[in-house]
């Protein structure tokens, strides 16, 4: 595929706002994870909880889209020079000419929770959102994408992707594929989600949640920890001979093997592994750092390992970064895409927090400690549910 240059990219978690928060805690080992204070009924839990959100309202002309998911997105966008970059590319182009192109997992309902909670019984008998939540744009799965295109005055193709925690990563495939087909000349990609009830709730229903801080690769892991997030990336066709960060491949599989659990063999993780490969035109033993899905579930962390065992060699360094953020649903994406940008840039190849017992069945990729190291590529895997799957390789070319 053609090489598509990154200018800019943004990741706000629970380590902090921007770039220099997460490369700053990746570096000191320090996680992001909190006893669960989310809702009035916490569960006992650990999350990834982004600070300052509640007292961060959106401007005045935006409070159509108010709402937690938005607000985080409004955050999100304001770090690490993506509205400037934007803005030149928008000067550059024309606003109709650049795509956004957005996931989310479970988008603003949070909204709509609070709206059925609050509900009011009219004169007529009929139970009512209250009037400061009768906006039903914010209880779509579009909502984020509609804000953002309100917030950006941005007139491109507008596409929200919705495909569990694959969201945010499927989000590059997509804008690639519209700027090699010229329908655009650039992209700004992304992915937010936000803690919620149903999210919190649901996962725990499924017997997925840990009630520790999640351990991935662990032997003893039990399961997840939820945290929330929102990043951006800004996607350009790059010139011949273009030196900087680049998106060089993707991969996507869909094995249908089951609504929740992986594929035993990781058949949709190996296909999409080697489709990014594939695409980038390159072996797996040029990757130098690859970031895991690795939620820390038993299922999916064994699947993952032995897919990544069969197809590299021991000397990938590989991780799960999800000890320190918690699994942000359909911002994992691009949180991950984010971390694995940052290693080509400063080096630093995060390993595994709170991990210390091997599963069998990691092979020598799977790293618990950090390291230091010039690399030219690196990968993302983002598995979501139903088995849609997606991988994206990065690479940085030097001058």
């Amino acid at each position: 595929m053609p090489a598509i240059a990154i200018r800019a990219f943004t990741a706000t978690t629970a380590l902090g706002r921007g770039n220099a928060a997460q490369a700053q805690a990746l570096r000191e080992r320090r996680g992001g994870l909190r006893r669960n204070d989310f809702g009035a009924t916490p569960l006992p839990t650990w999350i990834g909880r982004v600070d300052g959100v509640e007292d961060a309202p959106l401007p005045s002309a935006l409070s159509r889209w108010e709402c937690r998911n938005n607000r985080l997105a409004w955050l999100a966008l304001q770090q690490d020079g993506v509205q400037a970059a934007l803005d030149a590319l928008v000067g550059k182009y024309g606003a109709d000419r650049i795509a956004l192109v957005v996931g989310t997992s479970t988008s603003s309902i949070g909204a709509s929770e609070e709206g059925y909670a609050r509900a009011e019984t009219g004169d007529d008998g009929v139970r009512r959102f209250p009037d400061d939540l009768a906006r039903p744009i914010v209880h779509t799965p579009h909502s984020l994408g509609d804000f953002l295109q309100h917030a950006t005055g941005l007139r491109g193709p507008c596409i929200t992707v919705a495909t569990a925690c694959s969201s945010s990563a499927k989000v590059f495939a997509q804008a690639a594929r519209m700027i090699e087909a010229g329908l655009v000349d650039a992209a700004l990609v992304g992915g937010v989600d936000t803690l919620c009830g149903s999210v919190l709730f649901g996962f725990n229903a499924l017997g997925l949640v840990s009630i520790e801080r999640c351990r991935p690769f662990d032997a003893t892991r039990d399961g997840l920890s939820l945290g929330e997030a929102g990043g951006f990336a800004l996607l350009e066709r790059a010139a011949p001979g273009e030196t900087g960060l680049q998106l060089r491949g993707y991969g996507e599989s869909s094995d249908a093997h089951h609504m929740s659990a992986p594929h035993p063999e990781g058949l949709g993780a190996t296909l999409a592994m080697r489709g990014a490969l594939a695409r980038a035109g390159i072996d797996a033993a040029e990757v130098g750092y690859l970031n895991l899905h690795g939620t820390s579930t038993p299922a999916n962390d064994s699947v993952e390992a032995r897919a990544v065992d069969a197809l590299f060699p021991a000397s990938l360094h590989a991780s799960s970064t999800k000890g320190w953020t918690g699994h942000t649903l359909g911002a994992a994406g691009i949180v991950e895409s984010v971390v694995a940008l940052l290693a080509l840039e400063t080096g630093l190849l995060p390993g595994i927090l709170d991990s210390t017992v091997r599963d069998p069945a990691c092979g020598p990729q799977i790293r618990f400690d950090n390291a230091e190291a010039d690399i030219r590529y690196a990968m993302n895997n983002s598995f979501g549910f139903g088995g849609n799957n997606c991988s994206l390789v990065f690479g940085k070319v030097a001058a």
